[in-house]
């Protein structure tokens, strides 16, 4: 598996929500560190669908009227309906 390199941000994700059972046993107070070089475990389908924001942040930038350093993203499966924040660790 692929390492962080040195003096690249690492994220924390937390799972806040979810509708229904996830198909890969993620649920509500689960925690994970992940970044654009380590998915930290999460389902390759979410990770996926966020690499593009995680990339942005990995790299200093954000969204227009985005808080620095926070994310809230959704599971790309309606009916789970899974929630996260990631969050730049330190």
């Amino acid at each position: 598996m692929a390492e962080t390199p040195q003096g690249f941000a690492v994220f924390t994700a937390e799972v806040t929500a979810a509708k229904g059972p996830c198909a890969v046993g993620h649920r509500v107070g689960d925690k994970l560190q992940l970044s654009c070089w380590d998915p930290g475990g999460l389902c390759g389908f979410f990770y996926h669908d966020i690499f593009p924001a995680l990339s942005l942040m990995q790299f200093g930038g954000q969204y227009p009227r985005a808080e620095k350093d926070r994310m809230e993203v959704r599971c790309p499966d309606a009916g789970v309906d899974l929630k996260m924040v990631v969050r730049r660790k330190g």
